[in-house]
């Protein structure tokens, strides 16, 4: 019996994934809303798409090179992971430069908002 080759699983699912980002101001605090494509949001949340996370943070800055800002990145990848499964259809993924740096387990654990609450806009 001959067995054919598994081929790794390749999300079908296109770049581009960020529609385009906004600047907010959330009373004296600056938020960042990327605004993700249906390409981004049918990945988000899946194994194995850690590739075109990476890429979708890379669009982030081309669109938005100051938001260059420690922790911005990891607020990114916890949304593209978690947010589609959370909150369905969300209107745009926010990031915050001023919440504090945290590991893994605490930014899950604070829904991708360390520091504080999500902005209520």
């Amino acid at each position: 019996m001959t067995v054919a080759p598994i081929a790794a699983a390749t999300p079908a699912d296109p770049p581009p994934y960020v529609d385009h980002v906004a600047w907010a101001k959330w009373g004296d605090l600056s938020s960042l809303r990327v605004y993700p494509t249906a390409s981004a949001r049918d990945l988000s949340g899946r194994p194995g798409t850690g590739a075109q996370a990476e890429q979708a943070w890379a669009e982030v800055l081309t669109l938005a090179p100051d938001a260059a800002i420690p922790g911005m990145r990891e607020q990114f990848i916890c949304h593209w992971k978690f947010a589609e499964l959370f909150e369905p259809g969300k209107t745009s993924w926010n990031l915050e430069p001023w919440r504090p740096e945290v590991g893994g387990d605490e930014m899950v654990a604070a829904g991708c908002n360390p520091g504080g609450t999500e902005e209520p806009f």
